[in-house]
């Protein structure tokens, strides 16, 4: 008995169930009748580069620091401008 031969769209539709669809290895392999080995390895064939990944990871939690200070700084002059209102129309001195 040979090696089954899998067309690239089966390995691609049983990526998708495990990556975007969320089921097992072990669940999709038995399932489709396909050693778990081998899934793991189209799946790990079309897996971005782990570096890439991180990379892409800090560079988006980067922005959201940036974007969050920002947004800090914008909110702390709004609280010290409300204070100095406060202060304004309570008749304290500065």
């Amino acid at each position: 008995m040979g090696t089954a031969r899998f067309t690239p769209e089966f390995k691609e539709e049983a990526v998708k169930q495990v990556t975007e669809r969320g089921y097992s290895v072990a669940e999709v392999a038995a399932r489709l009748g396909v050693s778990a080995h081998s899934l793991y390895k189209w799946v790990k064939a079309v897996a971005p580069d782990r570096s890439e990944q991180q990379s892409k990871e800090l560079l988006e939690a980067k922005s959201e620091i940036l974007r969050l200070r920002a947004q800090m700084r914008r909110l702390e002059e709004e609280r010290d401008l409300l204070k100095k209102a406060a202060r304004y129309f309570a008749g304290e001195p500065e």
